[in-house]
């Protein structure tokens, strides 16, 4: 018990350090708010370790063979089965995580069955997608949580593909020693590790993301025709959810007959969450979730989400799913069709194109392909740790309260044409709305590309 007592606390203190080390950023990192790349660090340990202070130092890496480029520690492989045990049996309290409730499982019942665009072979139409580095703390819960709903889905119906870069805290051995589990599960594990580093010094952050974002969906992209004509993609970033979570973006992305839908994710720097997404995230109006003045960069109108969207501002108030121009906010359930047919992958922006991160550009390519029916679900609210997950949760509510109150206009009225303009915001202290669709069209000589404002 000790040694658990132990192991709860070094987590306490992690997450204690880590946000220390954010508030002193003093909010640089929200020049590009997709939290692909977490600030954390520590290392895992089996309620066996021993040292003197309860933790158990990481011995130099060993040439244990993985099959893939990457060599494992032989000290975190030992340790990484007590992981692998917490993420496949929702049970296990060893490592503390965000406590989710029982789904409502007749609610998503039928999303087990093919629908009437599926083709008549069975093939999987789920694909969960992630790029994940030194999160070795969020496992049990994030991973966990996928796995309960694959396993609920049906593991045939399934895919799973993890994209690890860069990790010497134990995320490697953990995604690693899982594949055999899911083997044994009977569902197709995409594992791959990469040393793409976003933010190195003199590289293109934006590309590199993109390069991610299509590394985590190889099959998908190389094999169409192994998947479901209307398979979903899930793409989750480093964050606490629940199996309730995906399982409502799924649900709601087939009810709605949306081609993405979005989560709200949050951010703590304060006693008060603040929307986290505000980069890549843009309203029906083509403005940012919340205002940020240009001329004097601050965060103080965080809470006053939808200030000039009244439409969007009362459905959110309700907890009803409302149309985005694009949105990604920590997780996400897109229809896979334009990547498999081609059209549409991530991608950075083009000579002439406002520099914005790769999720919004993929919500402006949907656009222009025809899938611009895009949707925030507000019940579904997520954070990027399990303590503060639990606030979020206790503040906004969990997926089930809010489907318990579920009235009869939660069906959404779509607009068929983009917002003529969008708000293009490089950096805070520069920000001027352009063509939704600028760059994607010859320009003509003498045309206005952009307003300030």
């Amino acid at each position: 018990m000790a040694n658990v007592r132990n192991l709860r606390s070094l987590f306490k203190a992690i997450a204690l350090l880590a946000t220390i080390f954010f508030i002193v950023l003093g909010f640089g990192y929200v020049r590009y708010s997709d939290r692909v790349f977490p600030i954390s660090t520590g290392n895992i340990h089996s309620p066996s370790a021993k040292a003197s202070n309860g933790v158990q130092s990481a011995s130099p890496p060993a040439a244990t063979s993985t099959g893939l480029s990457k060599v494992a520690n032989e000290t975190l492989l030992a340790q990484a089965p007590f992981v692998t045990h917490a993420i496949l049996n929702p049970s296990d309290t060893i490592f503390p995580r965000l406590e989710c409730p029982q789904p409502n499982l007749d609610r998503y019942a039928y999303l087990k069955h093919p629908s009437e665009q599926s083709g008549a072979s069975q093939r999987p139409r789920f694909f969960f997608a992630l790029n994940l580095h030194q999160c070795v703390h969020l496992l049990p819960r994030l991973i966990g949580s996928i796995v309960e709903t694959i396993k609920f889905l049906g593991p045939e119906n399934c895919a799973l593909s993890i994209v690890e870069g860069r990790s010497d805290d134990g995320t490697f051995e953990v995604l690693d020693t899982l594949r055999q589990s899911l083997h044994t599960l009977g569902v197709k594990y995409f594992f791959q590790t990469s040393d793409i580093e976003p933010l190195v010094k003199g590289g293109d952050r934006i590309k590199s993301l993109a390069t991610l974002r299509n590394l985590a969906l190889p099959d998908l992209l190389t094999n169409p025709a192994h998947y479901d004509a209307d398979t979903t993609v899930s793409f989750s970033n480093d964050i606490a959810l629940c199996m309730e979570d995906i399982l409502e973006l799924l649900h709601q992305r087939r009810w709605q007959g949306a081609d993405q839908t979005c989560a709200m994710d949050w951010t703590y720097v304060g006693e008060a969450p603040s929307f986290y997404d505000v980069w890549i995230a843009r309203g029906m109006t083509g403005d940012t979730f919340f205002r940020i003045p240009a001329e004097n960069p601050t965060w103080d109108f965080a809470w006053d989400l939808f200030w000039n969207d009244d439409k969007a501002r009362t459905r959110l108030a309700a907890s009803k799913p409302f149309q985005v121009f694009s949105c990604w906010n920590g997780v996400t359930a897109f229809t896979a069709k334009p990547l498999m047919d081609g059209s549409v992958k991530f991608r950075s922006h083009k000579e002439g194109e406002c520099f914005q991160g790769e999720p919004k550009l993929f919500a402006k390519d949907l656009w222009a392909n025809g899938y611009g029916k895009i949707a925030v679900v507000p019940s579904v609210n997520v954070e990027y740790s399990d303590e503060k997950g639990r606030k979020i949760k206790a503040l906004k509510g969990y997926v089930s309260k809010h489907v318990a109150n579920e009235e009869d206009d939660a069906k959404i009225e779509w607009e068929a044409k983009p917002p003529q303009k969008v708000k293009c915001m490089p950096t805070h202290d520069r920000q001027f709305f352009v063509d939704w669709d600028e760059g994607l069209r010859p320009k003509v000589s003498g045309e206005e590309t952009h307003t300030e404002g």
